[in-house]
């Protein structure tokens, strides 16, 4: 056995437990927010683009979509849709009419505040029943999370 087949093995296990671990992580907590969410909640689609637009104020269409990793055409769709929905407003750039920006509505400003405080709480407990050692492990892991992530979207593009 080579020096690099055990790295390589440990490396395809742990993208095994993370590829199962992580949508089931995600489902828990959606399942628990959809639980507790005061209103109907939204697509996880609508919901993304809301907070994407809650962080970037005024962004466009285009933008939107390549944060996202959606096409334009499926961005605008759900544009349209939230807009209808008193969710979402289009505005004129101020430079260049032609160009269309996003804003929230303060009823989606509000919504997307509860969906994420539903989502820190839910964490927060689940955390709180965790031993020193597994929450000291969760947060080593972080930044590593985040550096997958920001791989996962480099190679995406």
């Amino acid at each position: 056995m080579s020096g690099s087949s055990a790295p390589q093995r440990d490396v395809a296990s742990v993208a095994s437990a993370l590829a199962d671990a992580l949508p089931a992580l995600y489902r828990a907590l959606d399942r628990r927010v959809a639980r507790d969410f005061p209103h109907p909640k939204p697509p996880e689609g609508h919901l993304n683009l809301l907070r994407h637009v809650a962080e970037h104020e005024g962004a466009t269409v285009r933008e939107a979509a390549e944060a996202l990793l959606m096409k334009p055409n499926n961005v605008s769709a759900l544009v349209s849709q939230l807009t209808e929905q008193g969710l979402l407003e289009r505005g004129q750039d101020s430079v260049d009419k032609r160009v269309v920006r996003l804003r929230l509505t303060p009823v989606a400003r509000r919504r997307v505040a509860e969906a994420h405080a539903l989502q820190v709480g839910h964490l927060t407990g689940a955390l709180r029943a965790m031993t020193d050692g597994e929450l000291d492990a969760l947060g080593s892991a972080l930044g590593a999370l985040v550096s997958l992530t920001h791989g996962l979207r480099s190679a995406a593009h």
